[in-house]
């Protein structure tokens, strides 16, 4: 059983930062990529950050400049840094996992969500 357990996350003012970190436990399993995603209220969930286990990153756009992915593969965890925060940054973030569990299918695993709030 794979678990994803996400800290992090909380209440900032506008320009702050906020550091979210995640970690993949449990059975033995193969990593691929890990990411962050969010969602805010009345919107998709969409893609934030991700890095694959070679180390690829990709940012959304409107995020890029100010958050920072980054991973430790020998601790099977990722990283997300978060400076200039702007009130529209404001959702649940979850952690994403693109992971095989030994004699198992690949598939997604994700976080039970960490909500970050931008406001003055």
């Amino acid at each position: 059983q794979v678990q994803l357990v996400e800290s992090g996350g909380g209440l900032v003012q506008p320009g702050g930062s906020l550091r979210l970190s995640c970690a993949a436990s449990g059975s033995s399993f193969s990593i691929y990529a890990m990411g962050w995603y969010r969602q805010a209220p009345g919107k998709q969930r969409e893609l934030v950050a991700g890095m694959t286990s070679g180390g690829t990153t990709n940012y959304a756009d409107s995020v890029k400049g100010r958050f920072t992915i980054s991973r430790d593969n020998a601790k099977n965890t990722v990283v997300l840094q978060m400076n200039s925060l702007k009130s529209e940054d404001t959702a649940v973030y979850y952690c994403n996992a693109d992971l095989r569990p030994t004699g198992s299918n690949r598939r997604d695993y994700w976080g039970q969500g960490t909500q970050v709030t931008v406001s003055s």
